[in-house]
């Protein structure tokens, strides 16, 4: 088996690694609006603390 064997995978190449890339993508998408959330939810808790500091 060689290299471009295995790239082609028997004719239907372009599709599996298509889809592969486009998990890939998504995969890396969800990373990013995770960490995105994460900011801005400790934004939140943090004016939150300020928030109920002056309360006191």
């Amino acid at each position: 088996m060689s290299i471009s064997e295995f790239f082609s995978m028997g004719g239907f190449g372009y599709y599996v690694w298509m889809s592969m890339g486009m998990a890939l993508l998504l995969m890396l998408g969800e990373v990013f609006v995770l960490k995105s959330q994460r900011k801005g939810l400790i934004k939140q808790i943090k004016r939150t603390i300020r928030r109920e500091k002056t309360r006191l």
